[in-house]
Protein backbone atom coordinates (compact mmCIF):
# COMPACT_ATOMS: atom_id res chain seq x y z
CA UNK A 1 0.00 0.00 0.00
CA UNK A 2 2.81 2.31 0.74
CA UNK A 3 5.03 1.45 -2.33
CA UNK A 4 1.40 2.85 -4.68
CA UNK A 5 1.57 5.99 -2.47
CA UNK A 6 4.79 6.44 -3.11
CA UNK A 7 3.99 5.26 -6.75
CA UNK A 8 1.35 7.90 -7.41
CA UNK A 9 3.04 10.71 -5.40
CA UNK A 10 6.34 9.96 -8.10
CA UNK A 11 3.16 10.72 -10.72
CA UNK A 12 2.56 13.97 -9.92
CA UNK A 13 5.41 15.42 -11.95
CA UNK A 14 3.90 14.17 -14.96
CA UNK A 15 0.57 15.54 -14.15
CA UNK A 16 1.73 18.77 -13.61
CA UNK A 17 3.56 18.64 -17.24
CA UNK A 18 0.68 17.57 -18.74
CA UNK A 19 -1.33 20.33 -17.51
CA UNK A 20 1.66 22.98 -17.63
CA UNK A 21 2.97 22.49 -20.91
CA UNK A 22 0.14 23.77 -22.86
CA UNK A 23 0.98 27.04 -21.76
CA UNK A 24 4.97 26.72 -22.38
CA UNK A 25 6.50 29.14 -25.07
CA UNK A 26 8.71 25.97 -26.28
CA UNK A 27 6.89 22.73 -25.21
CA UNK A 28 9.50 20.49 -26.78
CA UNK A 29 12.41 22.27 -24.31
CA UNK A 30 10.24 22.74 -21.48
CA UNK A 31 9.13 18.93 -21.52
CA UNK A 32 13.19 18.09 -22.17
CA UNK A 33 13.67 20.40 -19.19
CA UNK A 34 10.99 19.04 -16.74
CA UNK A 35 11.60 15.28 -17.66
CA UNK A 36 15.03 15.54 -17.53
CA UNK A 37 14.80 17.20 -13.55
CA UNK A 38 12.34 15.12 -12.70
CA UNK A 39 14.74 11.95 -13.52
CA UNK A 40 17.83 13.52 -11.78
CA UNK A 41 16.04 14.21 -8.66
CA UNK A 42 14.23 11.09 -8.20
CA UNK A 43 17.79 9.53 -9.17
CA UNK A 44 19.40 11.45 -6.41
CA UNK A 45 15.90 10.71 -3.94
CA UNK A 46 17.12 6.82 -4.55
CA UNK A 47 20.72 7.19 -4.25
CA UNK A 48 19.97 8.87 -0.72
CA UNK A 49 18.10 6.06 0.42
CA UNK A 50 21.15 4.56 1.57
CA UNK A 51 22.63 7.48 3.53
CA UNK A 52 19.26 8.31 5.19
CA UNK A 53 18.95 4.88 6.59
CA UNK A 54 20.45 5.57 10.07
CA UNK A 55 17.63 8.32 10.34
CA UNK A 56 14.94 6.55 8.59
CA UNK A 57 15.24 3.60 6.72
CA UNK A 58 13.59 3.52 3.32
CA UNK A 59 14.97 0.70 1.57
CA UNK A 60 12.52 -0.82 0.62
CA UNK A 61 11.30 1.61 -1.63
CA UNK A 62 14.75 2.36 -3.04
CA UNK A 63 13.44 0.30 -6.12
CA UNK A 64 10.72 2.14 -6.50
CA UNK A 65 12.64 5.17 -7.11
CA UNK A 66 14.93 3.86 -9.33
CA UNK A 67 12.09 2.68 -11.52
CA UNK A 68 10.40 6.21 -11.57
CA UNK A 69 13.64 7.44 -12.28
CA UNK A 70 14.22 5.66 -15.27
CA UNK A 71 10.54 5.96 -16.46
CA UNK A 72 11.19 10.07 -16.37
CA UNK A 73 14.66 9.46 -18.29
CA UNK A 74 12.00 7.42 -20.82
CA UNK A 75 9.79 9.87 -20.95
CA UNK A 76 13.21 12.71 -21.96
CA UNK A 77 14.18 10.20 -24.36
CA UNK A 78 10.96 9.81 -26.15
CA UNK A 79 10.77 13.56 -26.11
CA UNK A 80 14.23 13.73 -28.04
CA UNK A 81 13.46 10.95 -30.02
CA UNK A 82 9.59 11.67 -31.28
CA UNK A 83 9.46 15.11 -30.91
CA UNK A 84 12.46 16.38 -31.40
CA UNK A 85 14.66 14.35 -34.11
CA UNK A 86 10.73 13.45 -35.65
CA UNK A 87 11.54 9.54 -35.34
CA UNK A 88 14.55 10.64 -37.62
CA UNK A 89 17.70 7.60 -36.33
CA UNK A 90 19.96 8.87 -38.82
CA UNK A 91 19.27 12.55 -36.63
CA UNK A 92 19.60 10.79 -33.11
CA UNK A 93 22.93 9.60 -34.27
CA UNK A 94 24.02 12.51 -35.76
CA UNK A 95 22.69 14.74 -32.31
CA UNK A 96 24.68 11.58 -30.30
CA UNK A 97 27.81 12.45 -31.75
CA UNK A 98 28.09 16.05 -32.38
CA UNK A 99 26.96 17.10 -29.23
CA UNK A 100 29.24 16.08 -26.12
CA UNK A 101 26.25 16.37 -23.24
CA UNK A 102 23.73 13.90 -25.61
CA UNK A 103 25.98 11.06 -26.20
CA UNK A 104 26.62 11.55 -21.97
CA UNK A 105 22.57 11.31 -21.72
CA UNK A 106 22.78 8.54 -23.91
CA UNK A 107 25.39 6.52 -22.23
CA UNK A 108 23.27 7.28 -19.15
CA UNK A 109 19.88 6.41 -20.74
CA UNK A 110 21.18 2.45 -21.45
CA UNK A 111 22.56 2.05 -17.75
CA UNK A 112 19.47 2.89 -16.39
CA UNK A 113 17.44 0.64 -19.45
CA UNK A 114 19.90 -2.47 -18.00
CA UNK A 115 19.25 -1.51 -14.79
CA UNK A 116 15.41 -1.06 -15.12
CA UNK A 117 15.08 -4.30 -16.88
CA UNK A 118 17.03 -5.98 -14.77
CA UNK A 119 15.15 -4.90 -11.52
CA UNK A 120 12.90 -8.44 -11.40
CA UNK A 121 14.34 -10.64 -8.87
CA UNK A 122 15.40 -13.36 -10.67
CA UNK A 123 17.41 -11.09 -12.54
CA UNK A 124 18.56 -9.01 -9.97
CA UNK A 125 20.24 -11.76 -7.91
CA UNK A 126 22.08 -12.31 -11.04
CA UNK A 127 23.09 -8.69 -12.22
CA UNK A 128 23.26 -6.59 -8.71
CA UNK A 129 26.60 -5.54 -9.26
CA UNK A 130 26.40 -4.29 -12.24
CA UNK A 131 23.62 -2.12 -10.45
CA UNK A 132 26.55 0.41 -8.89
CA UNK A 133 27.49 1.60 -12.34
CA UNK A 134 24.41 3.82 -11.15
CA UNK A 135 26.81 6.42 -9.52
CA UNK A 136 28.17 6.33 -13.38
CA UNK A 137 25.54 7.53 -14.43
CA UNK A 138 25.07 9.89 -11.56
CA UNK A 139 27.75 11.61 -12.74
CA UNK A 140 27.31 11.59 -16.40
CA UNK A 141 23.96 13.09 -15.74
CA UNK A 142 25.07 15.58 -13.64
CA UNK A 143 27.54 16.56 -16.58
CA UNK A 144 24.40 16.02 -18.77
CA UNK A 145 22.66 18.70 -17.58
CA UNK A 146 25.27 21.27 -16.84
CA UNK A 147 26.69 21.28 -20.34
CA UNK A 148 22.78 21.26 -21.54
CA UNK A 149 22.62 24.57 -20.21
CA UNK A 150 24.12 27.97 -21.21
CA UNK A 151 24.71 29.41 -18.11
CA UNK A 152 24.50 27.16 -14.34
CA UNK A 153 22.35 27.90 -12.59
CA UNK A 154 21.63 27.41 -8.96
CA UNK A 155 19.96 24.28 -10.15
CA UNK A 156 23.28 22.86 -11.81
CA UNK A 157 25.10 23.57 -8.66
CA UNK A 158 22.88 21.98 -6.57
CA UNK A 159 23.12 18.48 -8.70
CA UNK A 160 26.83 19.22 -8.18
CA UNK A 161 26.90 19.22 -5.02
CA UNK A 162 24.48 16.51 -4.40
CA UNK A 163 26.28 14.18 -6.42
CA UNK A 164 29.86 14.88 -4.87
CA UNK A 165 27.44 14.44 -1.35
CA UNK A 166 26.59 11.27 -2.68
CA UNK A 167 29.19 9.54 -4.19
CA UNK A 168 31.48 10.78 -0.79
CA UNK A 169 28.92 9.03 1.40
CA UNK A 170 29.49 5.60 -1.37
CA UNK A 171 33.12 6.48 -1.14
CA UNK A 172 34.00 6.81 2.62
CA UNK A 173 31.28 3.65 3.41
CA UNK A 174 33.21 1.65 1.61
CA UNK A 175 36.15 2.67 2.94
CA UNK A 176 34.58 2.15 6.53
CA UNK A 177 34.14 -1.43 5.49
CA UNK A 178 37.33 -1.98 4.01
CA UNK A 179 38.96 -1.48 7.68
CA UNK A 180 36.34 -3.83 9.11
CA UNK A 181 37.44 -6.22 7.14
CA UNK A 182 41.10 -5.57 6.52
Amino acid sequence: MKKTILALLLLTPLCYLLWSVRSANDPIKYIYTFTGTSAITILMLSLAVSPLKKVVNLMRYRKVLGLFAFFYALLHFINFYVLDAQLDFAFVVKETLDKPFVYLGMISFLILLFMALSSTKKLFRKFSSYHKAVYIVLVLVTIHASMAQKVLSSLEYTYIIVTFMLLGYRVYEKNKRRKIIG
